[in-house]
């Protein structure tokens, strides 16, 4: 990656290269680095501190023991409250106000390099602003749905029975309508074709004719004769034991002897 754009205002080429190259490896994804500003005192240093921003986050980076060890503060953009610098004769202070914990700040940064370094932090401190303010006017639906509820209005009898009458009064008014008529096509009828009703046709099965029966001719009664009465009566009076055998063959033969 180029760094020229990071030493446009006078910033030691190879110094900003040794801090990128450290800043680098702790970079995120997405995360690009912005603005290097580095510290400047009237004596010679070999590895100023340094002050580094980016999309992100702010990195306040110090050199300790000749560059063998480096101090990093670490802040989200989320966690800083606001950037001041004050400018002196020799460069000027930059100062880090988070909203908790202590005040960083670094000197000798050069005038220049301060003036571009606060107004970047406060185009990004201004835009977080706004896009919490956004948030939070930004309606709850959820508690929108629950807590507001439509009014329902109470019918009022007078009222309607005016509306009503109103309403009547506009529908019987003629309606002059500046669109001309449009006469509707009158369609005749299609006769439909006659239809004679024809009774269907019942074939039955045939039926044999029902037997028929001759009643048979009723017997003609004899007349029976005085003696076969007689007969009858004397075979009677024997059986009901009213006269003896004797008697009863003695008498049948005098009827017999009739003949």
């Amino acid at each position: 990656m180029s760094l020229d754009k990071f030493i446009q205002d006078g910033q030691e080429p190879k110094v900003i290269e040794k801090i990128y190259s450290k800043i680098e490896t702790m970079l995120n994804r997405d995360e690009t680095v912005t603005y290097i500003a580095l510290q400047k005192k009237p004596a010679v240093t070999l590895l100023p501190d340094s002050i580094t921003i980016s999309n992100k986050r702010i990195f306040l980076c110090e050199f300790t023991k000749l560059g063998l060890s480096t101090n990093f503060e670490i802040f989200d953009w989320k966690d800083i409250k606001d950037i001041a610098f004050k400018e002196e004769i020799f460069g000027s202070k930059v100062t880090v106000i988070p909203f908790t914990g202590e005040n960083l700040s670094i000197d000798y940064i050069p005038k220049t390099q301060a003036r571009r370094l606060y107004q970047l932090i406060k185009e990004v401190l201004e835009e977080i602003k706004s896009t919490d303010s956004k948030e939070d006017n930004r309606p709850n639906l959820q508690t929108a749905q629950t807590v507001v509820k439509p009014i329902v209005p109470i019918r009022n009898i007078y009222e309607e029975s005016e509306n009503e009458i109103q309403q009547s009064k506009i529908e019987e008014s003629p309606i002059v309508s500046a669109v001309p008529e449009i006469e509707t096509p009158k369609f005749e009828p299609i006769a439909e074709p006659e239809h004679t009703y024809v009774a269907p046709t019942v074939i039955r099965e045939y039926e044999a004719p029902a037997p028929t029966f001759t009643p048979a001719p009723t017997p003609i009664e004899e007349v029976e004769d005085e003696l076969t009465i007689k007969l009858k009566k004397l075979k009677s009076l024997y059986d009901k034991q009213l006269i003896s055998q004797s008697e009863y063959e003695n008498k049948k033969a005098d009827i017999l002897s009739q003949l």
